[in-house]
């Protein structure tokens, strides 16, 4: 049997791979314990927390939080940027990288899913399935309760809408929503309000 890293390395290349391999069962338990760690050391400091981030992540930047209760399929193929956020919920089915740039903001009840069931149903229940890559740009805000599906990429500084479910790439500055994601509008110089911090 091969390893896990090879196993990883065949899924990303969206192949079909059997999802019921001994290998991927103890890495999804694995992941699973050190994901329930995580989320028990809400509170605690940033440190502890980001210890337990690197026995489960592939990467992340500084600043990387997740609000509880934070999921993920193995872990290994997620790879965050600078000052990422997700408030509460937040599911990462990571079959395939997922691969998320800077200032990227994820709102409560949000899945991102790289992995999905074969159509055919016996090749379903023997364990087949295949897995397609999410990027995210920098500076992307995912409303609550979008679903992002396979293969997708999404352009630096869009904005999803909540309730979508995101089936297609997404330009850079557009807003989309709906069911399927459907582009809304360009994000302009009129969007900007003025604002500037005050500390």
């Amino acid at each position: 049997m091969s390893t896990l890293a090879e196993q990883l390395a065949h899924i990303a290349t969206g192949a079909v791979y059997d999802d019921l391999t001994a290998e991927l069962i103890q890495a999804r338990q694995e992941a699973t314990l050190a994901t329930t760690a995580y989320n028990a050391t809400f509170g605690k400091p940033q440190e502890d927390r980001e210890r337990l981030l690197r026995e489960v992540l592939g990467s992340f930047g500084a600043g990387a939080h997740f609000e509880p209760t934070f999921r993920c399929e193995f872990g290994k193929n997620i790879h965050l940027g600078q000052r990422f956020f997700a408030n509460f919920d937040c599911v990462m089915l990571d079959g395939a990288p997922i691969t998320i740039g800077d200032d990227v903001l994820i709102g409560p009840k949000v899945g991102l899913y790289t992995s999905n069931h074969v159509l055919d149903l016996a090749e379903r229940v023997a364990g087949a399935c295949q897995a397609n890559p999410i990027t995210i740009g920098n500076g992307v805000w995912i409303a609550g309760g979008v679903t992002i599906l396979p293969g997708v990429s999404i352009g630096d500084g869009a904005i999803i809408g909540g309730g979508s479910v995101v089936t297609r790439d997404v330009p850079a500055a557009t807003v989309v929503a709906g069911n399927p994601a459907r582009p809304l509008r360009q994000i302009t110089d009129a969007d900007r309000t003025g604002y500037t911090p005050n500390r």
